[in-house]
């Protein structure tokens, strides 16, 4: 991972943007839409790669698709 990658990933639940190296740009959102539409452009902002790591399903309720 380099300087400004942003990832986007699961985290208990919500779903959020991490910027390595830029921790006060990372943010959490409630949808995964939203979370990978905001990291992309973050990305793209900072001229960086954009990483989304799709969560395992559980078989919870809360599990999307």
């Amino acid at each position: 991972m380099s300087q400004n990658d942003v990832t986007t990933r699961s985290n208990r639940g919500q779903w959020e943007n991490a910027v390595e190296g830029r921790p006060e740009l990372s943010a959490s959102f409630s949808s995964r839409e939203e979370a990978v539409d905001q990291g992309s452009t973050v990305a793209d902002e900072l001229g960086s790669r954009h990483i989304v790591e799709d969560a395992e399903r559980t078989g919870s309720v809360t599990d999307e698709g």
